[in-house]
């Protein structure tokens, strides 16, 4: 079902911080930075040869990570992204399997404007899971 690893998503306190070490310490192409404002989130993505980094930083009051950033001040990992090539029959055979989907069950469009939908931490081994259809 899923397909190759899209991202690993880091909670960061200082999104200019941690995109000055991937791009100078490490000498990754970063991106610029791009508001989410229907996810509250402003990310970077960091381009490796096989996959990407997504840096995460809250944006706005309501902004789902936020409380992960009080919990972690230093940041830390968030969750694993992996692509599906149809989002709808994935949700439908985790379902089924009784797994759950955090929100309403519905795909919302992601970072790369493509479906995402989110899967319960508790179902993975503690790892919250994002599915990208590609």
């Amino acid at each position: 079902m899923i397909g190759r690893l899209n991202h690993v998503a880091i909670v960061v306190p200082d999104l200019a911080a941690a995109s000055r070490i991937y791009r100078q310490v490490l000498g990754a192409q970063v991106s610029e930075p791009v508001d989410l404002p229907e996810h509250g989130v402003t990310t970077v993505f960091v381009e490796l040869p096989n996959t990407k980094i997504e840096l995460l930083h809250p944006l706005g009051e309501g902004s789902p990570i936020a409380k992960f950033l009080e919990r972690n001040p230093d940041g830390g990992m968030h969750h694993l992204c992996y692509e599906v090539d149809d989002i709808a029959a994935a949700r439908d055979g985790l379902v089924g399997d009784g797994a759950r989907v955090l929100g309403d069950g519905e795909p919302k469009i992601g970072a790369h404007n493509k479906p995402v939908l989110f899967l319960h931490p508790k179902d993975f081994c503690g790892t919250l899971i994002e599915l990208e259809q590609v």
